[in-house]
């Protein structure tokens, strides 16, 4: 039998000594987009880093796997090279470091081989056009000067280039107006039109991009569990009823 692309079991995890999650499970397939919503603080941001191997969060129990195999010791670099994406939240800005120096390190680690600026310029350009982007962000310093709906298009751009097998996505919506939001959800809607076989985790609050991407499975996460899971529908109930009917399932001692 062929394992999930992507799998966490019984998952937990602290901060600080302070346990944020509490027991998670979630699988992933190929080509699933996959929706994880939840009000602010329910352990989504944590969930996020966690699954990219960031190490300012430390796993207490529980096992990631990736196309079967244990990554949970992982670092951030080996999931990268694996294939795992994380667009973040809040994009940093790095001055004195350009666009394209930058993508030409982190699509060269990707793909095991030293790739010429030239090929990134190149590359760049092609997926620039098809994002809607001007091509002169590529010379720009990181994010520097960006607004937030280009450093959530940048973020994109990025996941395009370096063509990960599993995206994810925390709160990319956040601080977008609606064309921008519209803008970004159609970049992500193209990009996974281009590589079918990807699997995405859409982490959220709102609806609103759900409504845009319409995913194929929507988990509920509130106070660091997964309290219900479903179709599409489930977001539609949930931004017509909210997050408070949760709130006594999480009570319950586990």
């Amino acid at each position: 039998m062929t394992p999930p692309l992507f799998e966490i079991v019984d998952l937990h995890a602290s901060v600080d000594g302070h346990e944020i999650l509490h027991g998670v499970d979630l699988r992933v397939s190929e080509g699933e987009l996959c929706a994880l919503m939840g009000p602010n603080g329910s352990g989504k941001s944590t969930l996020a880093n966690v699954l990219m191997g960031n190490g300012a969060y430390e796993i207490t129990a529980g096992r990631v796997l990736y196309r079967g195999e244990d990554i949970t010791a992982a670092g951030p670099d080996a999931r990268g090279r694996l294939g795992i994406f994380l667009g973040f939240q809040y994009p940093q800005e790095i001055p004195g470091v350009k666009m394209l120096n930058f993508m030409q390190t982190a699509m060269s680690r990707r793909r095991g081989v030293d790739l010429s600026l030239l090929e990134i310029r190149i590359e760049m350009m092609e997926k620039m056009d098809s994002l809607g982007m001007d091509r002169g962000f590529m010379d720009r310093h990181l994010n520097e000067g960006f607004s937030g709906g280009e450093k959530k298009r940048n973020e994109i751009l990025q996941m395009a280039l370096l063509e990960p097998d599993l995206a994810i996505l925390d709160e990319t919506d956040s601080g977008l107006d609606i064309d921008a939001l519209r803008i970004v959800s159609e970049g992500i809607m193209a990009i996974k039109a281009r590589r079918p076989s990807m699997g995405a985790i859409v982490i959220t609050h709102y609806k609103r991009m759900l409504d845009h991407l319409r995913p194929d499975t929507v988990h509920v996460l509130v106070d660091g569990r997964i309290v219900e899971s479903g179709t599409a529908d489930l977001a539609d109930r949930v931004d017509a009823h909210g997050f408070e009917s949760y709130r006594d399932v999480t009570s319950v001692p586990r």
